[in-house]
């Protein structure tokens, strides 16, 4: 990491000069590229989740969160998957009007709930993760298994860079 110039050392440019402009290179632009891949993943998979399930990309995290980390409170599943408080509740609210998970409310605030799968819940999550699993294998396809470790530990260190609760450099004023 170059801390003077605050960004980090890079061998291609993330901007390129087009006729004296300074332009994003979107072929090298980190948060361009991520968006790109995720906007095809839930391209190619919420239509299935949907026509199958009637449930969406939301609903599927949620249901993967609930399955990893039973009892799990609203709370905790927006701090793991970082979803908004709002969509994690329009889940929750779709998923347990489904009968796909309950709950058990605090005995001293009814807000505050732990949420499990239920017996359809298990089983739906069971079918949706085969189908993401098949279809993450189509986008791994030819890709190196050794490339592939190199991504997922960028991509963890790039969670873990924007998940340090503070502003960006570019908005403090140190």
């Amino acid at each position: 990491m170059n801390d003077t110039a605050g960004k980090a050392a890079r061998l291609s440019s993330p901007v390129k000069d087009r006729d004296g402009v300074t332009v994003i290179d979107i072929r090298n632009y980190a948060p361009f590229l991520i968006n790109v891949v995720s906007n095809a993943w839930q391209r190619r998979t919420s239509p299935i989740y949907r026509a199958r399930f009637g449930l969406g990309i939301s609903d599927w995290r949620v249901l993967s969160m609930l399955n990893i980390e039973p009892g799990i409170t609203a709370n905790r599943v927006c701090e793991v998957i970082s979803m908004d408080k709002g969509a994690a509740s329009r889940s929750l609210r779709t998923l347990h009007e489904g009968g796909y998970i309950t709950y058990e409310a605090s005995p001293t605030d009814d807000r505050k709930r732990r949420w499990w799968l239920s017996d359809k819940g298990q089983a739906t999550h069971d079918q949706i993760l085969a189908i993401a699993l098949g279809c993450e294998g189509e986008m791994l396809d030819g890709v190196a298994p050794q490339d592939l470790e190199v991504f997922l530990r960028v991509m963890r260190q790039l969670a873990g860079n924007l998940d340090q609760g503070e502003k960006p450099r570019a908005e403090r004023r140190d």
